[in-house]
């Protein structure tokens, strides 16, 4: 039998959709510049993983990188000790701003109850422009840090691309994080500058940070100048020692670009620090410049004009990322505030309202309208809506058939999975594919991701471990204070040394798509059954009556294992017999008997990252007996009172 007759297919791209696409666009050109013929996007991928080098050097052509001359696309291939395009110079600021300084719209920002603001090329560059000067007056230069206490906002952008401009080293986190997961970070990495806000807005109220700041400056000793943006207050806030955003002087002084080593740092990400000191993850100028030129590309067809959303905080890689849609000419749209407020659905008022072309969001948030039964294409006017993108986890196959049954029939769903790791995505949108129902498409170009069996081999239409073979050029330079690499190779290559395991488990489908099934550092291992589980979350997201869910399985001494399932009930709703034997029933239909949990236990909460991802890791180790303090970092959690309940539990199981 065909492996795709029963398989259902939610959108087909049309001809002259293909035709238009940028990939096509680039199949022409290779078939012209390099004489290179591919009858499709598969034969392309295959072509972009055996030949490495090839790949990338053509997109150097083919995206006419202003980085000089270089010695070697790519030498020492053992992964993490390789260097791409040695001797290049660049600057990813450079890129943006080498064809565009016109009066079209750059960036629309609209913050949470507020008219939408909008600020040109021209203006863009100026504002950039006259901050590079006044961060160069500071004595900023290549290498430094500078970093951002700040929302999602057009001052956000601005100094990004004016710290990049100087060679220096952006790092951010939004006002939303703790005062000691903020430090836990920037200290890591002494910065000179840091720039801040006065406080944000969230769900319909305000909130005062001007404490944290002051804090802040006291905490980090090596910042010698403070920025402070009043976003929340019209008069200056009453801290001392600080410059305001608002006496930046313009300049006629010519902007300037600091070309910088291929491998340079271009800022430091994090990992979630549930666990411990979060991760200083770096990323490099011109890989992050050649992954996002690809991926905004091909993957997400970006074009000069388009619109380009994805809701996010400046402490999530997506900020990172959808930035980079200014390298393709589009305009970026920001949004700070809560996506759910003053009603679950606005985001989707924001998509009518500002014409946007690609739309990105969480799977919880299709989750969370999918439960309301938000017919979304009877209340809004999606018609300028071309894609819609879902990250953070593994999008349910329910979530597909509700996108194309409940918001637009004929739109392109483009779920991508990637990470803080590479600041991009390993698997996502093919715009030459058909979407089958819950399935991502397929694997992005130049990644060679392979599922791996427990004996360390690639299997095809099995689960396996997520594991990359080959280098990507936005892989980090190195975590910082990791002089001899090892909390590097021991975050990636402890299991399959030379190669890059990612700590999810997969599956590679006869069509070349790729299923995710969860985090495999958190997968249910059950009498030895491997458990994924977004299978649990699926299953209950099928229950009206359960907001929430998180599912842990605990090895006993004994050697028995302890399944429970945590659920929030809907505001209404109480965890009843009736309900728990609802949800076991549900769980068995759907997969098997071992998925059914040993105890079903109502909470108030769920715990989430900053970055919106649940933490089922944390909850496991402190649900075995570890230390909370070596087992998890309750500040870097977006709900850290969450943990409460979990922690009286492990007291309870202890004594039991």
């Amino acid at each position: 039998m065909n492996p795709q007759e029963n398989l259902k297919k939610l959108w087909s791209p049309s001809k002259e959709f293909i035709e238009n696409t940028n990939l096509q666009d680039f199949i022409s050109w290779l078939k012209q510049h390099k004489n290179l013929s591919f009858k499709d996007y598969s034969a392309l991928w295959q072509w972009s993983t055996d030949h490495l080098e090839d790949f990338w050097s053509s997109l150097w052509e083919y995206f006419d990188i202003m980085g000089g001359h270089y010695e070697s696309v790519l030498s020492g291939y053992e992964m993490p000790f390789f260097k791409w395009f040695e001797g290049s110079k660049l600057n990813y600021a450079e890129h943006i701003f080498r064809s565009y300084t016109d009066e079209r719209p750059a960036i629309i920002a609209q913050r949470e109850g507020s008219e939408a603001q909008e600020i040109s090329w021209k203006e863009l560059k100026e504002k950039v422009t006259a901050l590079h000067y006044q961060l160069k007056s500071w004595g900023v230069e290549s290498g430094d840090r500078v970093v951002a206490y700040v929302p999602n906002c057009i001052e956000a952008t601005i100094s990004f691309l004016a710290v990049n401009s100087l060679g220096a080293i952006w790092s951010s986190c939004s006002p939303d994080f703790g005062l000691s997961s903020v430090i836990d970070r920037f200290e890591q990495i002494q910065p000179k500058v840091l720039i801040a806000v006065d406080g944000y807005k969230y769900g319909g109220k305000t909130f005062d940070k001007t404490e944290v700041v002051l804090e802040l400056q006291r905490s980090l000793t090596s910042v010698k100048h403070t920025l402070l943006i009043p976003y929340i207050s019209a008069e200056n806030p009453s801290l001392e020692n600080c410059a305001l955003w608002n006496d930046i002087a313009p300049t006629a002084q010519p902007f300037e670009f600091t070309r910088v080593p291929f491998d340079h740092p271009i800022w430091v990400l994090y990992s979630s620090g549930t666990t411990g000191i979060p991760k200083a993850i770096t990323h490099s100028q011109g890989g992050i410049l050649m992954e996002h030129f690809k991926y905004m590309t091909f993957h997400q067809n970006v074009k000069p004009g388009d619109r380009c959303f994805w809701f996010t905080t400046t402490g999530w890689m997506m900020w990172n990322y959808i930035q980079s849609a200014l390298l393709c000419g589009g305009t970026v749209i920001l949004y700070d505030g809560s996506p759910a407020w003053p009603k679950i659905d606005a985001l989707w008022e924001l998509a009518q309202e500002l014409k946007i072309t690609h739309l990105g969001t969480s799977a919880g948030y299709i989750v969370a309208n999918m439960k309301e039964k938000i017919r979304l294409s009877e209340k809004y006017d999606l018609s300028a809506l071309v894609s819609i993108g879902s990250t953070g986890s593994p999008l349910p196959p329910e979530c597909f058939d509700y996108v194309y049954d409940h918001i637009k029939s004929d739109i392109w769903l483009t779920s991508m999975s990637g990470g803080t790791d590479v600041c991009s995505a390993f698997v996502g949108g093919i715009p030459t594919w058909p979407v089958y129902e819950g399935e991502i498409q397929g694997r992005a170009l130049g990644c060679l991701l392979e599922a791996y069996s427990p004996e360390g081999k690639p299997v095809e239409d099995e689960v396996g471990e997520m594991v990359i073979s080959k280098p990507m050029p936005s892989m980090p330079v190195f975590f910082w204070n990791d002089d001899n690499y090892e909390k590097y190779q021991s975050s990636y290559f402890e299991m399959y040394p030379g190669k890059w395991r990612h700590g999810d488990w997969i599956k590679i489908t006869p069509r070349e798509g790729i299923i995710i099934f969860g985090r495999s550092d958190a997968t249910l291992n059950r009498g030895g059954v491997r458990i994924g589980t977004s299978e649990i979350y699926r299953a209950v997201d099928h229950i009206p009556e359960i907001k929430d869910s998180l599912i842990i399985c605990i090895e006993k001494k004994s050697g028995d294992f302890y399944m429970p399932l945590f659920v929030v009930p809907q505001d209404n709703q109480t965890l009843t017999p009736e309900l728990k034997k609802k949800i076991n029933s549900t769980i068995r239909s759907h997969y098997s008997p071992r998925h059914v949990p040993d105890e079903i236990i109502a909470v108030k909460d769920v715990p989430y990252t900053i970055s919106g991802k649940k933490t089922e890791a944390p909850v496991k180790k402190v649900l075995m007996g570890m230390d909370i303090k070596s087992a998890m970092n309750k500040d870097a959690l977006k709900n850290p009172e969450s943990m409460d309940f979990f922690i009286n539990l492990s007291k309870e199981l202890k004594e039991d």
